[in-house]
Formats: structure tokens, C-alpha cells, sequence
């Protein structure tokens, strides 16, 4: 850190900036407060000359749109964006060191570590990878080391650019940090780059020293493109999967999830639980937050006065190297050493316990903070020569001073274009941070600038509870259609190639049913037998070896509807099942009038809503109903099931032209008798949309959004109870009724609970995922106690009573080395003390109340 010098802006958007932080290429990070005074956050600001640069521009907005799409896990959402007032991002702060910040402290990583920093980062480019982009990223001064794990804060060239200058004409050129085989070959970066610089990095971590670093400068290239690795300081047991990611072909090397997976089985926040620092990162780590909690914020933000006293305006960038700090409560310097007058004097403050409120990581609770240790002398690296940002020793401590990231050195661009750089030296891992020389006009990157942490929140969010087991999917079998709870005792999966059973206490696979491929749903029949539905039949299946004990076809079942085609199971209760279903039937032409032509016979569809047994097996009642569109079987959504009655919807999707117009945009919702399938009722509540989310409730309440709310009506009569209003733009998920309360989900990412009868507001949280996508799904614990909001970034556990978050879960899913990165959203099946969280193959069972 250092002093703000005299042309630093002070202001960004809501930020007010206290000091620089660390410095890229591209960048100067601040540290500064947020509007309340209390949080601090890191504004990344690009450099003013190559903001002035088109391509730069679009560079930095287009990496920070991916850093906000990857938002979660080891990436922490930015926080705010510039309107009209520069080119900046912002990310709450978080205590942490770069990777070559720790290197050059307490030199290689133990094993332990690298496994855990290899996860993390692996985790990231599975994320990076599923949204078709590259990352080109990872540097040792992008990743950061903090107490709960690592965290990526680049997303893009510029993040891992060595040295980056404007041209003339308006040229963008950046010189990255790491190069791999196929970019010195010309050839353009695929994801499989990343996997290579992963490789590099992990080396670099795991022994101080970078794989192609022994030799002349001037043949690095012809080592990074031919030579085998050197990775004689590397641990045995990470030798030959780093050895993988350094391949010189693209496709011998693994997929990122792959690695994760043989990194850290449990991901790499499970295996970072207790603490995976060395002692004196964790110790400077430590000393580092207690200084930022002890800045000062400036006494007039309108001004920018405060303080901490700026530096010369023509005060050059410094490009020094990390400064440890002194011990707190130390009240000298280290031997010798000059007080730096051109940093700020930070206040001896100890260390304190964190907040109640304190800022959320993504998936961990903050541990409390150790005392500080005394800082240790780095021990003897390597000979090889390291990467450059570490290399240089390291001045004696200054008083006040906190660990900074050093800037990287910025070399001026070789003579020749392209990759042509490479050639004369610039091997980004071997000397000063050379690389290729990429010349952006019209070029859009992946991704931003940004620091992971957390604002101060209502509440602390922890890790998830160690699953009791997991399950993954074969990789060889077509992935999973469906997944249901059968008893509480038997999870059972569906595919296009069967039906496998999984234990749900151990989460071992129970049995295989081939005869039950391309199964839509599972249900329970009664207490000995499994039901699924297939797209032609129903299988009755013995839950203890699979075995189909009865099969009944739709075609022989149902009398009087020849050709009969089944639609999706609307739901089921007990032993009955519904379902839609639809057959053609010939119209005969009416008579015609005497000397007219005789008219042509026509084909029409009609539809029935079923009823069915599936214990007795056998009919209950079918009602018509309104034909759909194209095969003429309509979509039904269940939205009450009551005592006396059912209440559905029909898919919008399935709407005849005919109904949309009739409609006026507002959906049909309709009533029938359980017992005899009588149809009670057709009503449309308020505005509500055909494709708007609705439930509805044993007491005779519909609940649905409408607009940017969620109205409550009566179904009796069709009257508005209450209104809940959401923030613009907001769209309500479907909502869950549990006994007074009735929770309800959004697209803000919000969660919340209101008293069914009143409307009025219990409680309402944030997931703390970014805004976008669909409302999070949610399911009630079989405890009633756990409320599990899904979507497709993670799964956030709320506790029912107060809405306190009581942990986060994100998986990167189960993939073939060679297979596509898994980007499904998360599924919750409750089974009664346990929550089973699907992510597309991967199974796991959380303990929940």
C-alpha cells in the first residue's frame, strides 16, 4: 500500500479511495469505503492512457461482464461499475496475499496447498470454460491466498498482461505474462491454454520455480515449445497430473474439472477447512486485515481530504516488491531500516474476532483470526531462477507497512509483432514477464479485474455440511433425466438407457432396470413397489433389486382412445397419479344442404386430463379438456391439490393460437372434483400471466406473481387478498407454502418468507448470487426446518424460522477428462433428514433439520 498521490481520483461512484493497493500493467487497484463509511472494497481503475484506447476499453468491459457471469465459488461478484465517471470496477476487500506475494514470504507451498490453490483455480476455468470463453488469466499476482482459499481476481489478458501500452492509431498491444506451446506456434488459445498455464503456476507454487526457467533467455520459447518440463522440485504426487497439464499437444491435456476432481475429491473449500496457509502467510494475512480495519476513512469523501497524505503528482509508479510487515504492536523498525515517508503510517492495532455481520465468502465461514506471528525469514528457493515478481529479495520490514503486491514489470514490447517477441526472449515465465503481443482492435476477451471477498451482511453464511455421501454417475451411461425419492430409503435415476436404484444410506448403486429407459418420473406405489412413467408404459419396479414386477401400456389401459399420446405427468398425491393425454378423431362433414356438394370428413385432437390409481392400477376418472397445439396433448402445471378439489394451469408452450387470443394475455386456471373429475370451475385471477410462476394452498388461496409481485388471491371467488411488491424488474419464482409462512423466491436473488393470510414480511435474504438467470427453485426440508433455494451458480441453506443463511454449496460437476465442463443448474430432492443435491451426474447427501 501506499499513499494516494495528488492526480489519483478520490472518488469512485459510491467508493471514496484511502490508499493505492497493488498495481497491475493495466491498472492501479485502490483500497476505499463504501457510501456507509464501514466497508471496504478494492476499485480496480484502468490506467488513464489506455482507457483512452477503444480496444482497451471494450477489453476491460467485456472481461468484466464475464467476471460478474462467473460470479460465486472463488470469484466474488463486483460490487459496482462506472457510469459516466471512468473506466472501473469494484469488489469487496478481502485479506489475502498474491501467489508470488507468498512465494517470496515463506517459499514453496506444502503439498496440501498447492492442492487446494490447483482446486480452487480449477474449479474457476471448469466455470470459465462452460461459458465458451478462455481465460488467459493466471499469473502469480492474479491469484490471491486467503484464509479459506484461493481466489482469481483476472479474467482475461489484461489481468495476466506483463506490460500493456496504447499505440498509435488507436492499437492496443499487451505482452502476457505466461505463453504456452500452440501460442508460440501462432496458433490461437483454446481452453486447453489455461490447462498449460495451470500447469505453470502449480509448478511455480509447488517449488518456487517455473518448469522452463533453467537455460539462456534467449531459448525459453524453444523450451516452452519443445523441452520437457523440469519438475524435479515438484512433490511426487503431484509430478505426473502437472506433467499432464503441461503436454505439449492441447488435447493430451486434461479438462478442468478432471483436475479439480484429482486435486481435491471434496473440493478444494472442504479441504481448506482448518486452515491450509503456511504460518507465516497466514500471520501476514492477519496483519494485513488488522491494518485495513485500522485506515482511517477521510473526514470530508466530498473532497477526498482525509488522512492519509498524497504523494507528489509527478511521483513515479512504484514497482517494488512485497514489504513484509513489522509484528504488530512492534514499535521500531527492522534493523536498519528508514521510515518510508511516502506510505502511510497505519496505527498498532491487534487483531480482532470478526463481526457477527461480517462479509460473506461464497462458500465458508470467515475462522476466527489467529494471533500474529512473528515474521520468519523466507528459506533458501531454489536455484532456478523463479518467476521475475519474486525474485528480487526483499527489503527489511517498515513500520506501518502492510504486504503489497508488486507490480510487474512492464518491458517496452519487442520490435517484431505477434508472437515474433516470443523468439528474442520474452518467454512470459522465464524473464520479465514477457509474452505474446496481442493487438486489439475489435478484440472482446472473457472476463475482469476483480477482488473476491464479501460486504458486510446481515448474517454469516458457513461451508456446507460434509455430505454423507456422494454418488457420481457413470461417465459411460447417458446422463441422468430425472432423479426421485422413493420411502426415504432409495434415490432412483432415469436415462435413456435405464433406471439404477442408489441407496440413500450409503449412496451406492442399489440395481440397474434397462427396461426402464427414457422414464420420465418416479413415484411411489404404496409401500413395496416403485412407480416410473415412461413415455409409452408404466413400470411397477421392486425398490430392493430393480426387478419390473408389473407394466402396463397406455394403449392397452385406457379404453375408447385409440392412439392414445401421454403428455408430462402433471403430479401426483398419495396413490393417484395425473397426467394429459390426446388421440385423433375423425369429424365428420355435416350433410350437406340439398344440390351442395358434400363437405370433407376432418381430423381433430381431443384431450383429456387422467386420473389414475397406481396402487389398485386402474382408471379413476378423465375429464376433457381443451386440445393443445401441434399433437393436441396440452401441458398442465399443478398448482393446488386440496382435499376436494385439484387447480392447474396449462403450459403456455401448449396454448393453441386460438386460447392465446381468447386469453388476452392472462392465464386459464382449472378446478376439478378429485373423486369424480368434474371440472368446478375456469377462472382467471387479476392480471396473471400464462407463463407467470403460481401456487396455490389447501385454505383456498392462489399465490402468483404478477408484474414485479406476488399477489395472494381467493379461488372461490377470484378476489385480490394481498399484494407483496418486489423491486423493479423483479420477476417472482414459484413460491412454497410450509405452515403459516409461505417462502418466496425471485430473479433478484432474493429469498423470504410472509405470512400466507396477511402478506406481511417475515424475513428476506439474498442468495448473494448475481443478478440474472431464473428465480432460485426452492424446497422445504423433510424437517420443515431448512429452506434450499437452487439455481444454477450454487445451493444456499436458510434456515426456516429467521432466514439466517446457514451455508452455501457449489460443485463443479463430475466430467470425462475429455468431456464437456458441466454448467447444469442444482436440483434438491428433500429425503427426510437428508437434502440429495443433484448438479447433472453428481449426487450428494447434506445432512439438513
Amino acid at each position: 500500500m501506499e499513499a494516494l498521490r495528488q492526480d489519483d481520483p478520490r472518488r469512485f461512484g459510491p467508493y471514496t479511495a484511502l490508499v493505492r493497493f497493488r498495481e497491475t500493467a493495466s491498472a492501479v487497484l485502490y483500497l476505499a469505503h463504501d457510501a456507509d463509511g464501514d466497508g471496504r472494497v478494492v476499485v480496480t481503475a484502468a490506467r488513464p492512457k489506455l482507457a483512452a484506447v477503444p480496444a482497451f476499453r471494450r477489453r476491460f468491459q467485456a472481461e468484466a461482464r464475464l467476471a460478474e457471469r462467473l460470479s460465486g465459488g472463488w470469484v466474488q461478484p463486483p460490487l459496482a461499475g462506472p457510469k459516466d465517471d471512468g473506466l472501473w470496477t469494484a469488489a469487496a476487500y478481502v485479506p489475502a496475499l498474491t501467489l508470488a506475494e507468498a512465494i517470496a514470504l515463506a517459499g514453496p507451498l506444502p503439498e496440501r496447498a498447492v492442492r487446494i490453490l490447483g482446486a480452487g483455480l480449477a474449479e474457476t476455468l471448469s466455470r470459465v470454460h462452460a461459458t465458451g470463453s478462455v481465460l488467459q488469466g493466471l499469473a502469480p499476482g492474479t491469484v490471491l491466498l486467503a484464509e479459506d482459499g484461493p481466489r482469481l481476481t483476472a479474467f482475461g489478458p489484461l489481468g495476466g498482461a506483463a506490460s500493456a501500452e496504447a499505440r498509435a492509431g488507436g492499437q492496443l498491444s499487451v505482452r502476457l505474462g505466461y505463453l504456452t506451446p500452440e501460442q508460440i506456434e501462432g496458433r490461437e488459445a483454446g481452453t486447453p491454454s489455461d490447462l498449460f498455464v495451470l500447469g505453470l503456476l502449480l509448478a511455480y507454487a509447488a517449488s518456487g520455480t517455473t518448469p522452463f526457467a533453467d537455460g539462456p533467455v534467449d531459448g525459453a520459447a524453444e523450451r516452452i515449445a519443445h523441452a520437457p518440463a523440469e519438475l524435479d522440485g515438484v512433490p511426487d504426487a503431484l509430478r505426473e497430473l502437472i506433467a499432464g497439464c503441461l503436454a505439449k499437444d492441447p488435447a493430451d491435456r486434461p479438462g478442468a474439472g478432471a483436475v479439480a476432481a484429482k486435486l481435491a475429491l471434496e473440493g478444494a473449500a472442504g479441504m481448506a477447512r482448518g486452515g491450509w496457509l503456511p504460518d507465516p502467510v497466514a500471520a501476514a494475512v492477519t496483519d494485513q486485515a488488522a491494518r485495513v480495519r485500522a485506515l482511517a476513512a477521510p473526514s470530508d469523501a466530498r473532497t477526498g481530504a482525509g488522512t492519509s497524505p498524497a504523494a507528489p503528482a509527478d511521483a513515479e509508479p512504484t514497482d517494488a516488491p512485497p514489504v513484509h510487515a513489522a509484528p504488530l504492536g512492534s514499535g521500531e523498525a527492522a534493523d536498519g531500516a528508514e521510515e518510508d515517508t511516502g506510505t502511510t503510517r497505519f496505527p498498532r492495532t491487534g487483531p480482532r474476532a470478526p463481526q457477527g455481520d461480517r462479509a460473506t465468502t461464497q462458500l465458508s465461514v470467515p475462522r476466527e483470526l489467529p494471533a500474529p506471528a512473528a515474521p520468519q525469514a523466507p528459506p533458501a528457493l531454489p536455484a532456478h531462477q523463479p518467476y521475475p515478481y519474486a525474485a528480487r529479495p526483499l527489503p527489511p520490514a517498515v513500520p506501518g507497512s502492510v504486504p503489497s503486491a508488486p507490480g510487474p514489470p512492464a518491458p517496452a514490447p519487442g520490435r517484431r509483432a505477434l508472437l515474433t517477441a516470443v523468439a528474442a526472449g520474452a518467454a512470459g515465465l522465464v524473464v520479465g514477464g514477457g509474452g505474446v503481443l496481442a493487438v486489439g482492435s475489435d478484440g472482446t476477451a472473457a472476463a475482469t479485474d476483480d477482488k473476491p471477498v464479501a460486504k458486510p451482511r446481515p448474517t454469516v453464511p458457513g461451508r456446507a455440511p460434509e455430505p454423507r455421501w456422494t454418488y457420481s454417475h457413470p461417465a459411460g451411461e447417458p446422463a441422468p433425466l430425472t432423479a426421485g425419492i422413493w420411502q426415504d430409503e432409495l434415490l432412483v435415476l432415469t436415462s435413456s438407457a435405464g433406471a439404477t436404484g442408489v441407496d440413500l444410506r450409503t449412496g451406492r448403486a442399489r440395481w440397474t432396470c434397462e427396461e426402464a429407459a427414457g422414464a420420465q418420473t418416479v413415484r411411489a406405489a404404496g409401500d413395496t413397489l416403485c412407480l416410473l412413467a415412461g413415455p409409452t408404459e408404466l413400470l411397477w419396479l421392486s425398490p430392493r433389486d430393480g426387478r419390473v414386477e408389473h407394466r402396463v401400456r397406455y394403449a392397452d389401459q385406457f379404453t375408447g382412445v385409440p392412439g392414445l399420446e401421454v403428455g408430462p405427468v402433471v403430479g401426483a398425491d398419495g396413490a393417484v397419479l395425473w397426467f394429459t393425454g390426446s388421440h385423433t378423431v375423425t369429424v365428420k362433414a355435416p350433410k350437406p344442404k340439398k344440390g351442395k356438394k358434400p363437405g370433407k370428413d376432418t381430423q381433430a385432437a381431443k384431450a383429456y386430463l387422467f386420473a389414475y390409481d397406481v396402487v389398485r392400477r386402474k382408471e379413476v376418472w378423465r375429464a376433457a379438456v381443451p386440445a393443445g397445439r401441434d399433437t393436441g396433448t396440452p401441458a398442465y402445471r399443478l398448482t393446488a391439490v386440496r382435499t376436494t378439489d385439484v387447480v392447474v394451469v396449462q403450459d403456455p408452450a401448449t396454448l393453441t393460437p386460438a386460447d392465446v387470443a381468447a386469453g388476452k394475455g392472462k392465464a386459464t386456471f382449472r378446478c376439478f372434483d378429485r373423486t369424480t373429475g368434474k371440472q368446478l370451475w375456469t377462472r382467471q385471477f387479476g392480471s396473471v400471466a400464462p407463463a407467470a410462476a403460481s401456487a396455490g394452498d389447501e385454505e383456498g388461496r392462489l399465490y402468483a406473481a404478477v408484474g414485479d409481485g406476488l399477489q395472494a388471491f381467493e379461488t372461490d371467488t377470484g378476489k385480490p387478498v394481498w399484494t407483496l411488491s418486489g423491486t423493479k424488474s423483479s420477476v417472482f419464482g414459484t413460491p412454497v407454502r410450509a405452515g403459516k409462512l409461505l417462502h418466496t423466491t425471485s430473479r433478484d436473488q432474493e429469498v423470504g418468507a410472509v405470512d400466507a393470510a396477511t402478506g406481511r414480511t417475515a424475513w428476506r435474504r439474498s442468495t448473494e448470487v448475481p443478478l440474472g438467470g431464473d428465480a432460485p427453485a426452492l424446497t422445504l426440508s423433510g424437517g420443515g426446518k431448512t429452506l434450499l433455494a437452487a439455481d444454477a451458480t450454487q445451493l444456499t441453506a436458510f434456515a426456516v424460522a429467521d432466514g439466517r443463511r446457514l451455508w452455501k454449496f457449489q460443485d463443479i460437476g463430475v466430467q470425462d477428462p475429455r468431456g464437456d465442463t458441466v454448467s447444469a443448474a442444482y436440483r434438491v430432492l428433500a429425503a427426510g433428514k437428508n437434502a440429495v443435491v443433484q448438479r447433472e451426474r453428481a449426487f450428494y447427501a447434506f445432512p439438513v433439520a
